[in-house]
Parts: structure tokens; sequence; C-alpha cells
């Protein structure tokens, strides 16, 4: 079966890392692990059956703390669609599921590197996402 998809090419969009002073690096270091996930997934046509996705990750202090730092990643994949016939349903599943799950890996290790080389010890994120449970779950 031939992929119903190619990554024509893959970049940081944005990246930010904000640390607003000492004391807010001082206390994030120690709570860096209690941080919270979070993730949304954009799409915008171009020209040519191509898409750009834009993964966003960002982690955060989930508590209303004012001494906190902030970590955002923007991450755009352009793919070129092969199947010029794609159901809804079948293009949802391309950018949500198998596109995620292929630039995912990269993406965390990126991620991650970059909390590291903002002085942070380093941070094995827990929990892996399940991106055709979140698929399935969008469905209900």
């Amino acid at each position: 079966m031939t992929k119903k998809y190619e990554i024509i090419l893959r970049y940081i969009k944005d990246l930010s890392v904000e640390i607003p002073n000492v004391e807010s690096f001082l206390l994030s270091r120690e709570y860096i692990t209690k941080y919270s996930l979070g993730l949304n997934i954009t799409t915008n046509p171009i020209k040519n059956e191509m898409l750009e996705i834009i993964t966003k990750l960002n982690y955060k202090d989930p508590n209303n703390n004012s001494k906190k730092s902030f970590f955002e990643i923007h991450y755009a994949s352009v793919i070129r669609l092969n199947d010029k016939k794609l159901k809804k349903e079948e293009l949802e599943k391309i950018i949500l599921v198998e596109l995620q799950n292929e630039i995912y890996p990269d993406l965390e290790k990126i991620f991650l590197n970059v909390i590291k080389d903002s002085g942070f010890p380093d941070l094995k994120l827990e929990k892996k996402i399940d991106f055709e449970d979140l698929y399935q779950k969008k469905l209900n």
C-alpha cells in the first residue's frame, strides 16, 4: 500500500522560553516535573495539494504561580497529499495521527533539549502521547 502523503519539510516555526527572573528560574527548577504538557494541532492549506501542519507543544506550570517559566514550540510540517480523493475522515487521521506519530519523537527530543539547554535538569515526559487514542476521543 502506498503512503497517502509525503513529508516535504519540517522546521521550527516558533520557539519560546520565558524565564522572567532568577527567582522564577529557581522555583521553576524545583517544580519543573509538576508542569503540564499541552498540545494543539492546526492546519493551513497551501497550493499543489500541500498542507502546513503546525504542532504546538507548551510546557507550563498548571498553578496560578507568579514565579514560573514557560516553554513553547510551534513545529511545522509541510506534507503533499499523494491521494487527491481522500475523504475528510482520512485526511483528519493523517494529520492528527499518522503524521504526529511520525514527527513526534523528533519534536519531543528537540523540545526537551531546549528545556535542558535553558538551564533545567534532564526532563523525561512520563506519559507518551497516544495520538490514536486522542483521535478516537475526538470522534466520540
